[in-house]
């Protein structure tokens, strides 16, 4: 069972920046996507951008673009380099990999593997 760890959340003030990454332990079919949904206590997760095997497709929520930019650094690493945060962003964010699908129609019980999560927090 492929393994899914992230890193780089934190805290930081409206307007900051934070750049999460995530690590798969084994590469994943090429169909596949990964990328990170976010989660606030007692709402359902929500996607946020995604990349494709390739690094050529990407997707981001309407709330990400302009301001989130995803990227992948290896064949089984992704960034998400998140500007200009708002207190909104606040949230428990989730590395993840599955079919475009998760993304792209908004769900999460498509995604196939999570990561265990990361806080980011954003004060104004």
């Amino acid at each position: 069972q492929a393994q899914l760890v992230e890193s780089g959340g934190g805290s930081v003030e409206a307007g900051g920046s934070l750049r999460l990454s995530c690590v798969a332990s084994e590469s994943f079919p090429r169909n596949y996507y990964t990328g990170w949904f976010r989660q606030v206590p007692g709402e359902g997760r929500e996607p946020v951008a995604a990349i494709n095997s390739g690094g050529g497709a990407t997707y981001r929520a309407n709330f990400a673009r302009g301001r989130f930019t995803i990227s992948r650094s290896s064949a089984n690493a992704i960034d998400l380099q998140m500007d200009s945060l708002k207190p909104d962003d606040t949230a428990m964010y989730y590395c993840a990999a599955g079919l475009p699908d998760a993304w792209m129609n908004k769900r999460p019980e498509a995604v196939n593997y999570w990561g265990q999560g990361t806080q980011v927090t954003v004060s104004t």
